[in-house]
């Protein structure tokens, strides 16, 4: 295991933040935490394949899987807001993602659900009674098939804004322009090789288009964030990566995978949220399908609604549903 130097805050700006390693806080619940946390950078071999991941705090740990098209940094107003609630934060770059490798194959989630046990074991994060976890969008799909494969590593379950791929139903026909802004990515990304002649040196005209149709509130993903989204998955490989995790999960195979995981039922508590303006209660309504202890709904701010980026948008509402889930199910 390689570890880099903990880092502490400086006078910069988020740029420079971001590439140093450091987390700001950011909303009203954030000023509960520190001004800066610092954060430790890793990176483990899992079975050949080397995985980033980054830590911060103390006390019980908790995992925080991030979604697609994002990275470890998207949990970055999220972190400090767990950190002052007096957790250990662990946000794992799956395969794929951030600065994860970049590998051939691996992305059915049989196989991510296999990478997370792992990843749990090599860090001595796998322990009786289980860890908790929290994951977004793709993240979510693999927290899901990694709970129900393994779900004795669980304690608690945190899923958000995303569909369950082979339990999740699509309307058939013609969607609505609001439905297609939506969704448009899960046919395109699933096409062989189009995807990466259309994008390849346009990254970030491609990820700016995503997080501003997707989002409810455009301005929390800022420039500086949205720069290193570009870098990351302007990497050689990465939008491969990206759309690799569409194809692998929506063929034939990754559906009868899919479908043989459905019939395993979740036993941990489960917080299904959805944002106002994103999935909405969608998620919860089809966890409570495969689990018996499933709580949540969709999620709105006080003044404005919630889109799909829940963590990089709304994370004073996202973490403090979060809290008070942890609160009504402590053991």
């Amino acid at each position: 295991m390689c570890t880099r130097p903990r880092l502490t805050a400086a006078a910069m700006g988020l740029a420079a933040v971001l590439a140093a390693g450091i987390v700001p806080t950011a909303g009203a619940l954030a000023e509960t935490a520190t001004s800066a946390v610092p954060i430790e950078h890793h990176v483990v071999k899992i079975d050949g394949t080397r995985f980033h991941y980054v830590t911060a705090g103390t006390g019980e740990p908790v995992v925080l899987l991030p979604g697609w098209p994002e990275s470890w940094i998207a949990w970055r107003k999220v972190l400090p807001l767990l950190v002052g609630a007096g957790r250990r934060v662990v946000v794992l770059d799956p395969r794929g993602f951030g600065e994860s490798d970049k590998t051939a194959g691996g992305y059915d989630l049989d196989t991510a659900a296999r990478d997370l046990h792992r990843f749990l074991e090599t860090t001595n994060l796998a322990t009786a009674g289980g860890v908790d976890i929290i994951a977004h969008d793709v993240g979510t799909w693999i927290a899901h098939a990694h709970a129900a494969n393994y779900p004795a590593d669980v304690r608690r379950l945190v899923l958000t804004e995303s569909n369950i791929p082979g339990v999740t139903t699509f309307a058939g026909g013609i969607p609505s322009e609001t439905a297609n802004l939506k969704s448009w990515q899960f046919a395109f990304n699933r096409l062989n090789d189009l995807p990466e002649i259309l994008v390849q040196g346009r990254e970030r005209e491609y990820l700016a288009w995503i997080f501003a149709t997707k989002s409810f509130r455009p301005y929390a993903i800022d420039a500086a964030a949205l720069d290193e989204y570009t870098r990351q998955y302007s990497a050689p490989g990465a939008m491969r990566a990206g759309f690799a995790w569409y194809r692998a999960n929506f063929d034939a195979d990754g559906l009868a995978q899919a479908k043989a995981r459905a019939a395993k039922r979740l036993t941990m508590p489960v917080l299904a949220l959805g944002g106002s303006e994103g999935v909405g209660d969608a998620l919860r309504t089809t966890v409570a399908t495969l689990g018996d202890r499933v709580q949540g709904g969709a999620i709105t701010g006080a003044t404005t609604g919630c889109g799909h980026f829940l963590p990089e948008e709304c994370p004073d509402e996202l973490t403090d549903a979060i809290l008070k889930f942890w609160q009504s199910t402590s053991r």
